[in-house]
């Protein structure tokens, strides 16, 4: 019994949530809609075991079009395709959408070669923007992709930012070899989704109600 449990604590997992959809006003004519990824996980590949972070649709084709260059023949999964008359009040819109876009992320993080590329990590726990997420894959910043991910919420990327210091003069990793083979096994997380906006919360059902695990 001993064995088994301890088998079991040692078995690696990473658990990913995409919930809590808000509105953000970009200027007094336009917005646009960012969604809460939470990862959980116990994988040596992730240098933090619990992160929040929020990202848009775009930056998720963005991720896709990044990971597509690094797939060496994977078949990538699709996002959810892009719909102009996509609304926050439409719960069913949202529902599919985020379904889709956590889905998309499961399938992604099965994969060790795509656990590889420093951009899905910096994707997954980082507040970097797309501009600063591909300057620092390549080196191109003084903060590397291991300070970007462990410092992210403590303002200390914006802080060498506002002296001046995204220069190329010092690189960081442009990748997070895990030096390991990945056998995730993607549990469903079972958090609970919550709409942001001036009325009060709307519960959402989770997304991921049956672990997924890695063939």
């Amino acid at each position: 019994m001993d064995s088994v449990l301890n088998t079991l604590s040692k078995t690696e997992f990473i658990s990913i949530c995409v919930r809590d959809p808000r509105v953000v006003k970009d200027d007094l004519w336009h917005k646009h809609i960012d969604y809460e990824i939470c990862v959980h996980t116990n994988s040596m590949c992730f240098r933090r075991k619990t992160s929040c972070v929020r990202r848009r649709y775009s930056e998720f084709v963005w991720l896709r079009h990044c990971l597509d260059q690094n797939a060496l023949g994977l078949e990538l999964p699709k996002l959810p395709p892009w719909n102009p008359f996509f609304s926050l009040r439409n719960t069913q819109q949202l529902l599919q959408r985020m379904k889709g876009m956590q889905e998309f992320l499961e399938i992604v993080l099965r994969e060790p070669l795509l656990l590889s590329d420093s951009r899905l990590h910096l994707f997954l726990q980082s507040d970097l923007s797309i501009t600063r997420m591909e300057r620092c894959a390549l080196g191109k910043t003084r903060y590397t992709v291991a300070e970007a991910i462990q410092r992210s919420s403590s303002g200390f990327i914006s802080r060498l930012e506002d002296k001046g210091c995204d220069s190329d003069s010092e690189s960081c990793s442009s990748s997070l070899s895990c030096g390991l083979s990945v056998d995730t096994s993607l549990q469903g997380s079972h958090l609970t989704f919550f709409e942001s906006s001036d009325r009060e919360p709307e519960l959402f059902p989770c997304l991921s109600e049956t672990p997924l695990t890695a063939p």
